[in-house]
């Protein structure tokens, strides 16, 4: 379930059941924590308060949520400081967003009733099984977030409220259709052109560099000559992926598995239950129970008193009746009780976590198992699966102790695991391997146990079942490279330097000239324009396309003339001859332009909103503050 949650992170129901956990803190089980004065406030909106505690709980369950959708990268990125507070002020921006969203809602008498609740629960995909509603799939997961029914429709209500609100605005956009009809001959103009290229290389080589210039380009600029610190790194890989290209599993153990494992190669026995429950564990509700089981043992209908009696509302609408379950998915007692019944058999009074249950067993579906030779790949991936993870945490504490006990080596770790000893060249963080350039591993190499010392590193965990283990040979530090060493880099920068200005220079005299109508100056300079062409918005080149578009239209046949850079760096000269106007048919206002036209106003119009509201309020960061000051 939390599988397909994490897969459909971008509905914004599953956005909202990734915020109950915070929830469940706010509504119950903290109330000493929350009426307590010491407590931290992250920010402030007026005079309601987002605890610490509610944003450490928003920050770690974005985290969670990035880290399942972008992996090892994510990782990488949270290495990094600035991002991390960077990505910490987002999350809290958008706690602060969302409860000036949530005042300003209730202050227009923006109101969600319980009845859109119910049916926003009922029709969300996280609680449906085979296409229909599940109660049990629905009571399991608010109970593994710790929430009632009552505290989820309540958390509910305020996120739909948000919606609400911002529905509002982002409904109220559209585009006319005169708009859409400019925008659209806009984006369908085309413009004739021609081109004349000032070949950089060429300017390039023509400039003249002395020694001594060189020397001063060199002495102003030590920072582009700089060798940065360097080390050569001794290091030994374990990888669990590699393993497993390593294993073998033999046919014999394949089928014991197969026959060990029945259950997991097919479909367990399903029940098809209906149920009446009592909600509480009192005597009370133990003997309403018990007075509904001799009514039903005197002749009344199951169905009838499930939809009068059961405090399960959901399923009582439906005779009581629950979906298809198999062992292991419900209240241990419930289903002991449930399993333990005959088709058409009603039970006793069941107590359960819930409160009291009657059930009456309608249904059910025998196992199956698949033939071993559908499932036989599956079997031999997943041993090789299994005895991978063995080995990998096997090899990794073996690795651990043998880089701990003969610290001035690698190369006994490295025999220990079957592996080998990998050393680079001299290398900086900018230049590392990439299994290197991790923020742990960079860490470890500049420590001084590892750097000073010349010890092996601790085992550094560089992704899932991928571990490193490494040691500093060399080193060098940073040094700026003597001026002969790099005086001809020097000189061919100064020239590039050089060339690019001669070519700027030649380009905005040409401009000039023709300007002026004079068009002997490309005689003189032996230079000549391109044949003219049409080109779109979206041109071939983009730097070319991009100066013609926004270059002034031309008055009769006088061309416009303007300058850019080609892909390769080539001084360009535009000479822009002509615009053709596209001949388009109105748009119509529910055309796709339309609603992506909307949808872009839309989005400004939230931000406006946004910034309105965050101005016309009191909004603070107490403890940013805190640790500002501190």
């Amino acid at each position: 379930m939390m599988e397909r949650m994490r897969e459909g992170a971008s509905s914004i129901w599953v956005k909202i059941i990734l915020g109950l956990i915070i929830l469940s803190f706010v509504f119950a089980g903290v109330g000493g924590y929350l009426a307590g004065s010491g407590q931290q406030v992250a920010a402030k909106v007026d005079s309601h308060e987002i605890t610490q505690r509610e944003f450490d709980m928003a920050y770690q369950n974005e985290r969670n949520r990035m880290q399942a959708q972008l992996g090892e990268s994510f990782s990488t990125l949270m290495g990094d400081p600035a991002y991390v507070q960077q990505f910490k002020r987002s999350v809290l921006d958008r706690m602060v967003n969302d409860l000036l969203i949530e005042q300003r809602a209730n202050d227009l008498g923006l109101r969600i009733s319980d009845e859109q609740i119910r049916a926003t629960i009922l029709s969300m995909p996280e609680f449906q099984r085979d296409g229909k509603f599940d109660n049990e799939q629905y009571n399991a997961l608010l109970r593994r977030a710790g929430l009632t029914p009552d505290m989820f429709a309540e958390s509910m209500r305020t996120d739909m409220l948000r919606q609400q609100f911002l529905s509002a605005i982002q409904g109220s956009d559209f585009a006319l259709a005169n708009e859409l009809t400019a925008l659209t001959k806009l984006e369908q103009q085309q413009r004739e052109i021609r081109t004349l290229s000032l070949d950089l290389a060429t300017f390039t080589q023509n400039a003249q560099v002395t020694d001594e210039e060189a020397k001063a380009f060199y002495e102003k600029n030590p920072q582009l000559y700089t060798r940065p610190e360097q080390v050569v790194v001794s290091y030994v890989e374990l990888s669990g992926d590699k393993l497993k290209e390593t294993l073998s599993v033999s046919d014999a153990d394949v089928k014991a598995y197969y026959d060990e494992n029945p259950a997991k190669f097919g479909s367990a026995e399903q029940r098809q239950v209906s149920h009446i429950l009592v909600e509480g564990k009192s005597d009370e509700s133990k003997a309403k129970a018990e007075a509904i089981l001799a009514k039903l043992n005197d002749g009344a209908d199951f169905a009838a008193l499930a939809k009068t009696d059961s405090d399960d509302t959901f399923s009582g609408k439906e005779g009581g009746k629950l979906d298809w379950f198999e062992r292991g998915v419900m209240d241990p007692a419930f289903e002991e009780a449930a399993f333990a019944l005959n088709k058409g058999q009603i039970s006793g009074v069941v107590e359960s976590d819930f409160g009291y249950h009657i059930i009456k067993l309608d249904d059910i579906k025998p196992s199956k198992v698949k033939p071993f030779a559908d499932v036989r790949d599956d079997i031999i991936a997943e041993l090789r699966e299994q005895r991978a993870a063995t080995a990998f945490y096997d090899k990794q504490t073996e690795l651990a102790e043998k880089a701990f006990e003969v610290p001035g080596t690698l190369q006994d770790a490295a025999e220990a695991i079957g592996e080998t000893v990998h050393t680079t060249d001299f290398i900086s963080e900018a230049d590392a391997p990439e299994l290197l350039r991790t923020p742990a591993v960079m860490d470890a190499l500049s420590s001084s146990i590892v750097r000073d010392d010349g010890e092996n590193s601790d085992v550094i965990e560089v992704g899932p079942e991928h571990v490193v283990v490494v040691r500093v040979d060399d080193s060098r530090p940073e040094v700026v490279l003597p001026f002969d060493e790099v005086s001809a880099q020097v000189k061919q920068q100064l020239a590039m330097q050089k060339g690019e200005a001669a070519a700027q220079a030649k380009a905005d005299e040409i401009i000039a000239e023709l300007r002026k109508g004079n068009t002997d100056i490309l005689t003189a300079e032996g230079l000549s324009f391109s044949a003219p062409e049409t080109i779109a918005r979206i041109g071939s080149d983009r730097m070319i396309a991009q100066e013609a578009f926004s270059m002034a239209k031309p008055d009769a046949d006088k061309a416009v003339y303007g300058v850019t850079r080609d892909a390769a760096g080539n001084v360009m000269i535009i000479a822009l001859d002509k615009v053709i106007d596209a001949n388009v048919t109105d748009v119509a206002p529910n055309s796709q332009l339309a609603m992506q036209l909307a949808q872009m106003y839309a989005q400004q119009d939230v931000m406006a909103t946004l910034q309105v509201l965050r101005d016309t309020a009191e909004v603070s960061y107490p403890a940013e503050e805190d640790e500002a000051a501190n």
